[in-house]
């Protein structure tokens, strides 16, 4: 195991959650060094550091061991790295229009892809009694808006605010990865689907995904996952 005693950052995560990607996908992309720490939160002892800095117990989780400061939130992690962290690339641009299109496209794929995402797939794990058909329902409805808003924003962009990978492309990795084991955006989303297809291709990406894969198996769409996403089992 490598030794991450000397790490400035502590990261407390799940290599299967997508928000989780989306702050991996920002710490690799700019090599950033970090400690990882795996957290459980159906066991005690895995969660219990995670809870002692922030009692909502959400994933992910920043500590900052050198300034003593916890930072929770996505958008807020990504953004704190980019100022007291930053790696090669800036994640949210220093000029203030491109900065603003940025927080909203990053808003957007964490609000109308992720979280009506994530509504289906936890309906999916709760007793048949429990389930709620209409909030399932709503979320199918949105996955369409969003997917026609997006192929509209990507008429002529390389990523989704403009020629730069940004903070909103990371946001939408994981976002449009497990979506599309819900409702699939290829084919009718040709822009949406090639600008997926680039992001694929990014080393931060591969890697991302390529940790998650080992955990895939206990996604309730496991089966929907593109078999080029797995790994041969022997």
């Amino acid at each position: 195991m490598d030794n991450y005693q000397n790490q400035n950052l502590l990261l407390f995560f799940h290599p299967l959650a997508s928000f989780c990607h989306k702050v991996l996908i920002a710490l690799y992309e700019n090599g950033t060094e970090f400690e990882p720490r795996l957290v459980d939160l159906m066991v005690e002892e895995s969660s219990a550091e995670l809870f002692a800095y922030w009692p909502v117990g959400k994933i992910p989780l920043l500590r900052d061991r050198v300034k003593e400061k916890t930072i929770p939130e996505t958008s807020i992690i990504i953004e704190y790295l980019d100022e007291f962290y930053p790696g090669k690339e800036r994640l949210i641009p220093t000029e203030k229009t491109s900065a603003l299109e940025t927080r909203l496209w990053d808003r957007f794929f964490d609000l109308y892809v992720s979280e009506p995402m994530q509504k289906i797939v936890v309906d999916r794990l709760r007793p048949i009694d429990q389930r709620d058909q209409l909030g399932v329902e709503q979320a199918y409805q949105r996955l369409p808006i969003a997917y026609g808003m997006l192929e509209t924003q990507l008429n002529s962009r390389t990523f989704i605010a403009g020629e730069s990978f940004t903070m909103a492309d990371c946001s939408a990795v994981p976002a449009l990865f497990y979506a599309d084991t819900i409702l699939s955006f290829r084919n009718k989303h040709p822009k949406l689907e090639a600008y997926f297809e680039r992001l694929l291709e990014r080393p931060s990406v591969k890697r991302t995904i390529d940790e998650a894969e080992p955990y895939f198996h206990m996604y309730p769409l496991f089966d929907n996952i593109p078999k080029r996403f797995l790994k041969e089992k022997k």
